[in-house]
């Protein structure tokens, strides 16, 4: 059982940072670019901004992956 929250920290922590790459460039097409490199470095800004420009699913997904990796953590942790 340990194991499955292992893997479930893993892979929702590759979909975290996949999705997150994935805001950072479409953040990147808009104006003001300089988001794209402050979002990089406080990751909870590329959600947001995300958010703001109409980007709906991979917000979602990004917010999905982190509720599953803390879920996971707080599990293993134990």
């Amino acid at each position: 059982m340990t194991s499955f929250f292992i893997g479930l920290v893993a892979l929702s922590l590759l979909v975290v940072l996949g999705v997150h790459v994935t805001l950072l460039g479409l953040i990147a097409r808009q104006r003001p670019r300089y988001r794209a490199a402050v979002a990089l470095l406080v990751p909870p800004l590329a959600p947001y901004w995300a958010w703001r420009s109409g980007v709906r699913v991979p917000v979602y997904v990004w917010g999905t992956a982190v509720l599953l990796y803390a879920f996971g953590v707080a599990i293993t942790s134990r």
